[in-house]
C-alpha cells in the first residue's frame, strides 16, 4: 500500500508534469496573437523569447515525469524539479519586474510544488531504478 507522502509525491509531480508539458505544447502550438489574447506578455516578447520557454516547460515537464515513470534514471526527478523551481522563479522575477507581481500566484505555487518534489524524491520516497 502506498504511503501519504508517497501519495502527495505522485499527485504533486503528476499535476506539475502535465502542468509543464501542457503549457509548452500550448506555447508553441497556439498562434502568438491567440496566446497575447489571454496572456498579454506573451504578445510583448520576442518570440524567440516565448519558444525558448516553451521548450523549457516541456523539458521540465518530461524531466519530471518520464524517469518515474520508465524507471529509469529516476534520480532525474531531483535535478527536474529543481529546474522547474529555478524556472518559475525567473518567472516570478520577470513579471515583478514588468510591474505584473499580481500574476506570480501561479507561479509561486509551482515552485512550491516543485521544490516538495524534489525533496521528497530524493529523501523521503525516491523511486526505484528498473532492475
Amino acid at each position: 500500500m502506498t504511503s501519504q507522502p508517497s501519495k502527495a509525491l505522485n499527485i504533486a509531480q503528476s499535476l506539475l508534469a502535465i502542468t509543464f508539458v501542457g503549457t509548452g505544447i500550448w506555447k508553441v502550438a497556439t498562434p502568438i496573437p491567440e496566446l497575447a489574447a489571454k496572456v498579454p506578455w506573451m504578445g510583448q516578447v520576442s518570440p524567440g523569447f516565448l519558444y525558448v520557454t516553451a521548450v523549457f516547460d516541456l523539458l521540465g515537464g518530461f524531466g519530471i515525469a518520464l524517469p518515474s515513470v520508465t524507471r529509469i534514471k529516476p534520480g532525474l526527478v531531483v535535478p527536474a524539479a529543481l529546474g522547474c523551481a529555478a524556472f518559475m522563479s525567473s518567472a516570478i522575477v520577470f513579471h515583478f519586474s514588468r510591474g505584473e507581481a499580481v500574476n506570480t500566484l501561479f507561479n509561486f505555487l509551482l515552485v512550491a510544488l516543485s521544490l516538495f518534489v524534489a525533496w521528497g524524491r530524493r529523501s523521503k520516497a525516491p523511486i526505484a531504478p528498473r532492475d
